[in-house]
């Protein structure tokens, strides 16, 4: 990867951001992605916004191995496979089964569709990113990549908190047993979750921009966050974006986990012992939910804890104008990668650590695949979708225990 690009690039904080161009010598086949990708939309300069006012260059190479390139790749497209069968399965069992349609479940569905959209739209772009080390989709991908990456972890980060609220209130109001159904308050509570994410990503689309530099008479591509911003709000924005991201998309979920487990905890040792043996039965079902919740809250922060770790260390120590920072810029390089594939990790594991959470979503999971794999005629996949139902409500799904007994297969993430 060539030096000045490098440099670039890390000026961008973002989580998706173009940080794979080597600072190298210049080979031949280095140069073959610019000389076959020439056609890209290229927005014309603005004022008060230079695009020729860059770090000085490493005073020796920064580099990305072509092995570390392909682990990242094989890692990737694992990523999109596992997530792609797991979050659409999930979104089908809530779907066709009547017993997994309440409440909590309807967070749940969300947050798996937030990840599906995620897996499916930018996990390919980013692999085609690191290898061909050009951006050739123009400048409207290269805005709506980050808006999508930001909105689904805002979808994650709200999914979360509104699942640890719901767990508290279903523990403490535990003389309350509720059947099937989507309470309206849910499906709005679901749909502000959404709208809250979408607005809080606009600044990501408004902040990347592409850039079109020479080098060596060809001239490389890339997306990023642009060092240089127009108006004051988004210059601020870019200022404390690193921190920013910190606080709300990490520290805010966990904080607000800790606090409603908190009392949560508080409320199950006050409880009396003499309740009755069927609301015994139910509370337990219920502290099993809120266990399985408090397991995928940890499961975020393991896989979101290195890529803010190295963005925090890339704002606290790391000196752009230093030519002798190469070291620590390989450095941060491949430990941005780890983080970021980490994190998309996180788009994937909610459903695989549900289905061994949870012995009911497991049968329901294997049943549901089962009757994929026998479609081969009508008469086997009507089968196959009793076999499935049946198993589903074969686990004890019935009407006073459905809220309790399927929130724990799936309540979650980034």
């Amino acid at each position: 990867m060539r030096a000045v690009a490098l440099l670039c690039l890390f000026m961008a904080v973002e989580v998706r951001a173009s940080r794979f161009i080597r600072d190298s010598q210049g080979s031949p086949e280095a140069l073959e992605p610019l000389k076959s990708n020439t056609s890209a939309l290229i927005p014309p300069p603005q004022p008060g916004r230079p695009r020729n006012s860059f770090p000085p260059m490493c005073v020796k190479p920064t580099e990305i191995k072509h092995a570390f390139k392909y682990v990242n790749t094989i890692i990737s497209c694992l990523i999109f496979v596992v997530g792609i069968i797991g979050n659409s399965t999930l979104l089908r069992i809530i779907y066709k089964n009547k017993c997994m349609r309440n409440g909590p479940n309807v967070l749940i569905g969300s947050l798996a569709l937030g990840d599906l959209l995620y897996i499916i739209i930018a996990i390919p772009i980013n692999v085609f990113k690191l290898i061909a080390e050009d951006w050739p989709f123009g400048v409207y991908v290269c805005k709506l990549m980050p808006f999508i990456q930001k909105a689904s972890v805002g979808i994650t980060v709200l999914s979360l908190c509104a699942l640890s609220i719901d767990r508290y209130h279903a523990v403490t109001s535990w003389s309350r047993v509720k059947g099937m159904g989507i309470p309206l308050w849910k499906a709005v509570e679901v749909t502000l979750i959404w709208l809250v994410a979408v607005v809080l990503a606009v600044p990501e689309a408004l902040a990347f921009d592409m850039l079109e530099m020479p080098y060596r008479g060809n001239k490389l591509r890339i997306c990023l966050l642009h060092p240089e911003q127009t108006t004051s709000f988004m210059k601020r924005y870019r200022e404390v974006k690193d921190w920013w991201l910190f606080g709300f998309y990490f520290c805010f979920p966990l904080a607000c986990t800790g606090i409603f487990y908190t009392l949560m905890s508080c409320e199950m040792l006050s409880r009396k012992k003499g309740m009755r043996i069927a609301l015994n039965d139910h509370m337990k079902q219920r502290r099993e939910v809120a266990k399985t919740v408090f397991c995928l809250v940890l499961i975020f922060a393991f896989c979101w804890l290195p890529l803010h770790l190295s963005r925090i260390l890339k704002k606290t120590i790391y000196d752009q104008n230093d030519p002798n920072r190469c070291e620590l810029l390989s450095f941060l390089l491949v430990m941005d990668y780890i983080g970021i594939n980490m994190a998309s990790l996180n788009s994937c594991i909610n459903p695989i650590a549900l289905y061994f959470v949870s012995q009911k979503f497991k049968n329901c999971f294997q049943s549901c695949l089962c009757c994929w794999c026998y479609r081969s005629s009508p008469l086997r996949e009507r089968g196959s979708g009793g076999r499935w139902k049946g198993s589903c409500h074969g686990n004890g799904l019935d009407r006073s225990s459905s809220r309790s007994s399927y929130s724990q297969k799936y309540t979650s993430s980034s």
